[in-house]
C-alpha cells in the first residue's frame, strides 16, 4: 500500500513523534558541524559508533590489566569463548541457525576462505557468474582464486550486466545466464545488495538456480546484513559473508562475519582450510597433530577471537537485538519511501534516482544519478553539514538509517537541496 507524505516540517516530526524507535537515536554518537551534530546519511558506508562502547571497551582493559593471560577464562566474557556471544543476535539478523554463523577475520578475508572450500573447479566446471559492476573486493577475489586454480578471469568469469540504458540487472538475467552455462558454472557469486545502485537481489531464486545446474551459491553480503532481513537457512544458501563496519555499527576495520549453512558446516569431511580457533573446543589445548573440526560455521575460524576489535560489535548488536529487525524494516521502507517522495519534488537539479522503486527489491540506500554537476552537489551538502557518500562517476549514495536517522533528517536533506 503506498504512502501519502507530505514535504514540510511539521509533517516530518509529526511522523518522529509517533516512531517508536526514535529513542535508539539517543544510542548513537554524531559527528558536529559548527557546533551541531550533522545530518548523517552515510551508513551504508560506516555506521555511527553506539554510546555504549566505551563501556564496553573499559571493562576489557579492565580485565586484561586484572587477569592478564587469566582472562581468557575469568574476564566478564572470556576471551577464549568470545565469539560465542554473537551467535544467537547474529543467527536472528541473517535468518541462520546460530552454529551457521560466526563473527571472525574481516569481510574479503573471510570471502577467500570461504571460496577454498566452495570454489573447486573440475573438469568443465570452472566458472563463475557474477554481477558485473561489483565491489572492487569482490572483483579481486574472483580474479585471483579463479588464477590460483589455473584458469585465465577473461574465459572463467561470468559477468551479467544490465540491458542496454538500463542501470538494474533483471533477477531473471541472472537466472536465464545460470541456466544457459550451468554446465560450466561451478560457483554463483554475487552481492546482495549492488553497493553503487542499492539492488537487493533475489537470493532465494538464485540459489535454486544455481542448485539446480549442481553449482554452489554464495554472497557477500556487506550491504544487507543489518539492512535486509535475510532468511539465509530457509533460503538454502550454501554461505555468504560480510562486513560489520556498515549498518551494524561495529567500528572501521571491525570484524566481519560468515554463515556457512549446516549441511558442510556438520560435515567435518568437507573441506576447509585449518586453524587453531576453528579446532573442537575440546581438543583444542591438547595440542595435538589432526584438525578436527568443531561444529558449524566456527570451524573455519583460524586465530584467536580479535576481543578488542569485537568489541563495538557486542555493543551494536544489542542494540539490534533491543529494536528487532522486523521493526526496523517496517521503519525503513517508510523512512526511505519519504525520502524518495521528497526527492522526486526537486526538479532543478538533474539527477535521477537509480535504485529500484520496488520496496522489496532495495533496502534503505538511495543511489542518485547526476548528469552533471554531481560533485558540486555533493560539496554543497557537505558543506551544509550534511554527511552523504560520493561514488565515481556521478552518484550520491544517500542511506536513512531506521536506528538513528529521522523523517526530520530527511526533510532538511531535501531542504538544503533546494537552495543548491
Amino acid at each position: 500500500m503506498p504512502f501519502s507524505f507530505e514535504a514540510s516540517l511539521v509533517y516530518a516530526t509529526g511522523l518522529d513523534q509517533k516512531d517508536t524507535l526514535h529513542p535508539f537515536r539517543e544510542q548513537f554518537l554524531f559527528p558536529q558541524h559548527n557546533g551541531t551534530d550533522v545530518t548523517y546519511f552515510c551508513g551504508n558506508s560506516l555506521g555511527l559508533q553506539p554510546k555504549s562502547v566505551s563501556d564496553l571497551m573499559d571493562k576489557e582493559l579492565s580485565d586484561w590489566a586484572r587477569y592478564g593471560v587469566e582472562g581468557h577464562f575469568r574476564a566478564a566474557n572470556p576471551w577464549f569463548s568470545y565469539h560465542h556471544i554473537f551467535e544467537e543476535r547474529l543467527a536472528k539478523i541473517a535468518g541462520a541457525l546460530k552454529d551457521e554463523v560466526v563473527a571472525m577475520n574481516t569481510l574479503t578475508v573471510n570471502l577467500h576462505l570461504l571460496m577454498m572450500s566452495f570454489y573447486r573447479p573440475a573438469g568443465k566446471r570452472y566458472k563463475i557468474l557474477m554481477e558485473a559492476g561489483a565491489f572492487p573486493s569482490d572483483q579481486y577475489a574472483m580474479e585471483t582464486q579463479v588464477r590460483l586454480n589455473g584458469h585465465d578471469p577473461a574465459d572463467a568469469i561470468i559477468e551479467i550486466k544490465p540491458k542496454e540504458g538500463a542501470y538494474l540487472i533483471d533477477d531473471e538475467d541472472i537466472i536465464s545466464a545460470i541456466k544457459a552455462d550451468g554446465e560450466a558454472i561451478a560457483l554463483v557469486m554475487t552481492g546482495g545488495v549492488n553497493y553503487y545502485t542499492g539492488q537487493f537481489f533475489d537470493l532465494e531464486k538464485i540459489t535454486r538456480a544455481a542448485h539446480d545446474v549442481g553449482a554452489y551459491a554464495g554472497f557477500d553480503l556487506a550491504h544487507a546484513i543489518g539492512n535486509i532481513p535475510l532468511q539465509l537457512h530457509d533460503w538454502n544458501v550454501d554461505f555468504a559473508c560480510w562486513c560489520s563496519y556498515k549498518y551494524l555499527n561495529s567500528g572501521p576495520g571491525g570484524v566481519g562475519g560468515a554463515f556457512v549453512h549446516e549441511r558442510y558446516g556438520n560435515d567435518p569431511k568437507f573441506p576447509r582450510l585449518a586453524g587453531w580457533w576453528g579446532n573442537d573446543e575440546q581438543t583444542r589445548f591438547k595440542m595435538q597433530k589432526g584438525f578436527i573440526p568443531q561444529k558449524g560455521a566456527a570451524s573455519w575460524q583460524m586465530s584467536n577471537a580479535p576481543v578488542f576489535n569485537m568489541v563495538a560489535h557486542n555493543a551494536a548488536l544489542d542494540l539490534f537485538e533491543k529494536a528487532d529487525m522486523d521493526a526496523l524494516r517496517e521503519k525503513s521502507i517508510k523512512l526511505t519511501g519519504y525520502m524518495e517522495f521528497l526527492l522526486n519534488q526537486i526538479t532543478h537539479l538533474p539527477f535521477e534516482i537509480i535504485t529500484p522503486v520496488e520496496r522489496a527489491r532495495r533496502g534503505c540506500q538511495l543511489s542518485l544519478l547526476f548528469e552533471d554537476r554531481g560533485k558540486e552537489v555533493f560539496e554543497a551538502l557537505t558543506q551544509n553539514g550534511i554527511v552523504a557518500d560520493w561514488r565515481e562517476p556521478n552518484v550520491i549514495r544517500i542511506a536513512p538509517v531506521p536506528l538513528y536517522n529521522t523523517f526530520e533528517d530527511c526533510f532538511r536533506f531535501y531542504r538544503v537541496l533546494l537552495t543548491i
